[in-house]
């Protein structure tokens, strides 16, 4: 990449940070290319020339953001983490997630643009899915989870006590509540409401 490539591709990753920082805050519609040049200090011909739309923006910045947030969960999956600090990490994505875009923003993009429901599908039936499913594989042959439980059972639990969390957490101030919640969720993961059985 020589010095002009180099400074261009500067200019759009700005851009790029740029409006995920908006979409932390704003709805799309909300948005204008205006106020994206303002705040990344270009020119609103720069964003179209590099993007050629708002809207194809927008879907730049929403599929790296994904395409990150699945590569650091793959990293987390074939990490040296123990399998509670993996299952903390799954039903945390849903409150950091909602640190970058807010739920009514997620919602928004994809009830509203086919190309990124078609992204979100994809990520996840491509390289989600099948990370959930090694790490389940290997918590089974670990004996950390039942083998008498199907992976898509447990896929299914996790996905639940994720959405659960994920509103219950919206709901509630950060601090010491949240930690709280996301540790009994992790321990009803594991042991369910009665707790671990006593050793004999």
């Amino acid at each position: 990449m020589n010095g002009f490539e180099r400074r261009a591709q500067q200019i759009k990753n700005r851009i790029k940070e740029t409006t995920l920082k908006m979409l932390a805050s704003c709805s799309p519609k909300q948005i204008r290319i205006a106020d994206i040049a303002g705040e990344a200090g270009v020119s609103q011909v720069t964003i179209y020339n590099y993007f050629g739309s708002k809207e194809a923006l927008i879907r730049e910045v929403f599929r790296d953001y994904a395409q990150g947030a699945i590569d650091e969960f793959e990293s987390v999956v074939r990490g040296n983490s123990t399998l509670k600090e993996k299952i903390e990490y799954i039903i945390l994505q849903k409150k950091q997630n909602s640190h970058t875009f807010h739920p009514s923003v997620l919602a928004e993009l994809m009830q509203e643009d086919p190309e990124i429901r078609e992204i979100v599908r994809r990520k996840y039936e491509e390289q989600g899915l099948p990370l959930m499913a090694e790490l389940v594989g290997k918590a089974k042959a670990n004996g950390e989870i039942s083998d008498g439980i199907s992976v898509e059972t447990v896929i299914l639990y996790l996905n639940m006590l994720n959405d659960s969390a994920a509103r219950m957490l919206e709901s509630m101030q950060y601090g010491e509540d949240q930690d709280k919640l996301i540790e009994e969720m992790v321990h009803v993961f594991f042991y369910g409401i009665c707790g671990p059985k006593p050793q004999n």
